[in-house]
């Protein structure tokens, strides 16, 4: 069961508990509780079970993404891992700003910009990873907390891109602590292609936000390269 749907589970409960113990003092019937329990559980278990959690992780994305510089964060995020992404010659597939639009296009992640990976899936089957790849895909991953340390100072994302990086350690059998100093090197990395390209990133940022297809940010990322 996904976090997400545990933690709304989890509030819900709490909610109603506090229902029944000051309903009395309301004069609300008890079987209100009841059946907003019954209610409210049954769409977390569809959601976790049909949905595959998307639906809660829609809800508390939606909830936290009304403020408009939350949104502009997003937005930047991914802006730096598309641009890195491309620079390093790893092809973009799509992106998706909110879990909203992955859901319309069929994914099931958060949101994000989804690039091909075949490369670092067929070296890894093999067991023959190099470190051009490695080094190639921790510099994408980071590239969102590298673009927000650009434009904000701070990160307030990038969780699930450091655990694919832990990820990875694990499975090359190598130490957590080369993991931390790899992802400290590809942030500054990134964040030096990101300040190298501003003028690209800043294009791809403004047709992101129009949501263009793909190939429209990539002529825009081409066009300010090239100037």
């Amino acid at each position: 069961m996904r976090e997400t749907s545990l933690n709304l589970i989890a509030i819900t409960i709490f909610t109603l508990t506090m229902t029944a113990l000051l309903g009395p003092m309301f004069d609300l019937s008890a079987t209100i509780p009841a059946g907003m329990a019954f209610v409210l559980l049954g769409l977390a278990t569809l959601d976790t079970f049909t949905l595959r959690g998307q639906g809660s992780t829609i809800l508390v994305d939606w909830l936290a993404g009304t403020s408009g510089q939350t949104r502009d964060r997003v937005l930047r995020h991914e802006a730096g891992h598309f641009l890195v992404a491309h620079l390093q010659g790893i092809p973009v597939e799509g992106y998706a700003l909110t879990a909203w639009e992955a859901f319309r296009q069929g994914q099931t992640a958060q949101g994000g910009v989804r690039f091909d990976d075949r490369e670092l899936m067929a070296q890894l089957q093999a067991g023959t990873i190099s470190g051009e790849a490695i080094d190639k895909y921790c510099q994408v991953w980071m590239a969102g907390v590298a673009a927000e340390t650009l434009v904000y100072d701070r990160a307030e994302g990038g969780m699930e891109d450091r655990q694919k990086i832990a990820a990875l350690w694990v499975q090359l059998g190598r130490p957590p602590q080369e993991a931390q100093m790899k992802q400290r090197w590809a942030t500054w990395q990134a964040k030096t292609l990101i300040e190298t390209h501003r003028p690209a990133y800043d294009a791809l940022v403004d047709a992101m936000a129009r949501r263009a297809p793909v190939a429209e940010c990539l002529h825009a990322i081409a066009g300010r390269i090239r100037s």
